[in-house]
């Protein structure tokens, strides 16, 4: 069968754009939004938590219109664009004291999951703050961890669906390219990670890695429906060791190409970054190559 295309991952043969053109006949009062709904459900196509996929769907048959396969219905309006109108955090108020001190002095220390939360706004402000990178929205399914001591935050952890390539990666797990576009979804990259300025405790950093990391896949089935069993982050060079990684036992894997997700030069053209990983189950692999 003659494919028409590939769409993350998965190849539209001629049968699927007959069925997909047969399918906007039968509904010509249609929107495109009603149409992604349908087609969602004629082909099963959901997300791990039972949502439709519902914007991959409209992103394939906007593909397919755009080389002729189909004709989609006109558009009859256009919602904001929710990344463009999104506006800046908020400046947030918090206590800097200076706080310092070992480990057991911090009673109680907890780490809440504060994505869809009333502390997600506390969350975003102390990372545009206090984060050399700024607070950057994120894409895709992401949680935000805030660490308190009492009731006052010390720490932001931020955390978003992983980047589809990446060779030291990919070669650690040892994955097939058909397993990774099958699994990606179990993996998480570490984006951001703060410890507030005026907070100085030893170990503290290393602490909250592991800590974040045995609650980590509960927190992500809560909100997505399906767990993550491996992290990873960047570390740049130039600006840190990755030793509070490293004391928490991450493994360091390589170097970046320096070419971004959106190469087409094959040229490097940013800096390196080294690659850092940790497995949450030693099953980690079987789990991750799983339906090869």
């Amino acid at each position: 069968m003659n494919a028409l295309l590939t769409y993350r991952g998965r190849t539209i043969t001629e049968a699927d754009g007959a069925s997909i053109r047969e399918l906007i006949i039968a509904h010509p009062d249609a929107s495109r939004r009603q149409l992604s709904y349908l087609l969602c459900d004629a082909w099963d196509w959901r997300q791990p938590n039972g949502e439709r996929r519902d914007m991959v769907c409209r992103g394939l048959m906007l593909a397919l219109d755009r080389a002729g396969h189909i004709r989609l219905p006109a558009v009859r309006k256009r919602p904001p664009n929710n990344v463009v109108a999104a506006r800046a955090p908020c400046a947030v108020s918090v206590n800097c004291t200076p706080l310092e001190g070992g480990l057991a002095s911090l009673d109680p220390l907890t780490i809440r999951q504060v994505r869809r939360s009333a502390d997600e706004r506390l969350f975003d402000g102390l990372l545009a703050e206090h984060h050399y990178l700024g607070y950057t929205r994120p894409v895709g399914e992401h949680l935000k961890h805030l660490v308190f001591v009492g009731e006052r935050p010390v720490a932001c952890l931020g955390w978003s669906s992983a980047p589809r390539h990446l060779g030291p990666r990919d070669r650690f797990i040892g994955w097939s390219a058909a397993a990774r576009r099958r699994n990606i979804g179990f993996l998480a990259y570490n984006t951001r990670f703060l410890i507030l300025p005026w907070v100085k405790v030893k170990h503290l950093a290393s602490h909250l890695l592991g800590r974040v990391a045995r609650q980590i896949a509960t927190d992500w089935q809560e909100v997505y429906g399906h767990p993550v069993h491996y992290l990873e982050t960047f570390v740049d060079p130039a600006r840190f060791r990755g030793t509070c990684y490293r004391a928490a036992n991450w493994i360091s894997l390589g170097l970046t190409t320096g070419r971004g997700k959106d190469d087409q030069t094959h040229r490097a053209n940013r800096p390196l970054k080294a690659v850092l990983g940790y497995p949450l189950t030693r099953r980690f692999r079987a789990l991750l190559t799983e339906g090869e």
